[in-house]
């Protein structure tokens, strides 16, 4: 029976992405946070990675062998058809999201 409220702040935008993906989904808020604490019981812990990304290294701390070598990795990925398209990616630079 479900009788327990959560309430909790979060910002404004996330909020509001995250609702839009769902109702798309057809799937209620309600539904993602009781998934949630089930999985939290389920593996007696957060059930996703809570790690603090590396920084990525600059261009001023990169040798130029590291250069060469990250220019001609990105090269042969661009030669494959991997990787994502350039336009993505500034989007997202843009929107801060990188």
């Amino acid at each position: 029976m479900k009788d327990a409220t959560v309430s909790a702040r979060v910002e404004y935008d996330i909020k509001n992405e995250a609702e839009e993906i769902l109702q798309k989904l057809g799937i209620p808020v309600s539904v993602v946070i009781n998934s949630l604490y089930r999985q939290i019981i389920y593996r007696h812990g957060v059930p996703f990675s809570l790690i603090l990304p590396s920084e990525p290294k600059t261009l001023d701390s990169m040798t130029s062998e590291q250069m060469s070598a990250k220019l001609q990795h990105s090269y042969e990925q661009s030669l494959l058809g991997e990787g994502r398209p350039f336009n993505e990616v500034f989007d997202e630079a843009e929107r801060g999201l990188l």
